[in-house]
């Protein structure tokens, strides 16, 4: 009997390449098969591209389409049938690693994939490598702490209702806005209503040869259309300076 295959989830990017753990690498290189997400939106893999140059052989890569569809059910239904999938090369006894954008399990669709193969095989080994989240990515890129002393941060998907994301914003230090969308106009007048501009920062496919970083978003507004890969930081108060003013040389 063929010994069961080992299961690697790695989370990679986003957008710059080499965002990835040293032990992610050493896994990655030991996969028979390494299955990429791709949005039929898409031309190419962002997860694939976001490996950069690890000179890994082609053959070993099985790109995989999916909608994104706002419906769960629909992306359930899509990881199920992945699974199924990959549980036959598993049971063929092949190391399969399956990429994603961001972090592994931080609002991921790599948790339906994750699931849906622990129903099929119980006893599935596996192994999952976190990643750098779009978040974390986006304030390292406009040098924009996300938490200080003890500010309470929220990670919030943008909420359809725009009168319940203000009582977010109303009731915590620092909000962490994704999956923004096609609601990003509406956002924009909730922070020119609450006078909140100046202290929210926006980046766009970060790390993409085409990222949009806007650092301060009274000084400029990010077009309607950006509001799919972006992230938006959000802060209700004015950084406090916690060091003695410093006289320039």
């Amino acid at each position: 009997m063929t010994a069961m295959g080992q299961f690697f989830g790695i989370g990679v990017g986003p957008g710059n390449s080499g965002l990835i753990p040293v032990a992610a690498v050493a896994a990655l290189r030991t996969a028979d098969l390494i299955y990429v997400p791709r949005a039929t939106t898409m031309s190419d893999s962002v997860a694939r591209q976001s490996l950069g140059d690890l000179d890994l052989p082609a053959a070993r890569f099985r790109e995989v389409s999916f909608q994104m569809d706002p419906d769960r059910s629909v992306l359930s239904e899509h990881y199920a049938e992945l699974a199924e999938t990959i549980a036959v090369e598993l049971r063929a006894g092949r190391t399969v690693a399956y990429l994603t954008i961001g972090d592994t399990l931080t609002y991921s669709t790599y948790g339906y994939l994750l699931a849906a193969l622990r129903d099929l095989e119980p006893g599935l080994r596996h192994q999952t490598f976190p990643g750098v989240t779009s978040f974390a990515a986006t304030a390292a890129a406009l040098s924009w702490p996300l938490g200080e002393g003890k500010e309470r941060i929220l990670l919030l998907p943008c909420p359809d209702d725009i009168g319940a994301l203000r009582e977010d914003i109303e009731t915590h230090d620092v909000v962490v806005l994704l999956k923004i969308g096609k609601r990003l106009p509406q956002v924009l007048d909730l922070l020119i209503e609450l006078d909140l501009l100046g202290q929210c920062a926006f980046g766009h496919r970060v790390g993409l040869p085409d990222q949009q970083l806007y650092p301060d978003l009274s000084a400029a507004r990010p077009a309607d259309a950006t509001g799919y890969l972006s992230t938006l930081l959000i802060r209700r108060h004015p950084r406090e300076q916690r060091h003695p003013k410093l006289k320039a040389r």
